[in-house]
């Protein structure tokens, strides 16, 4: 993953697939702080766009349960 990933290209992903994605963005930063403490790190910004990028998958993720929920309870008000 070299470039930050689209918040458009995100909301089409299904909750798994932002999950699996969150958890490899996690394993991404751990291996960069990591490099950083051992002196090895080299693309510094990366860790900056990997650290966006988890915020933005938390972000729509949250987005998505909210409107799950919303939807929920709108179809209980009808019934």
């Amino acid at each position: 993953m070299s470039k930050a990933l689209k918040p458009a290209d995100l909301r089409a992903k299904s909750v798994d697939e932002l999950q699996t994605l969150l958890l490899d963005l996690k394993r991404e930063q751990f291996n960069l702080r990591f490099q950083q403490a051992t002196g090895q790190n080299e693309g510094v910004s990366r860790a900056r766009t990997v650290r966006r990028d988890i915020a933005r998958i938390k972000t729509i993720a949250a987005q998505a349960a909210a409107k799950t929920v919303a939807g929920a309870t709108a179809s209980a008000a009808k019934s």
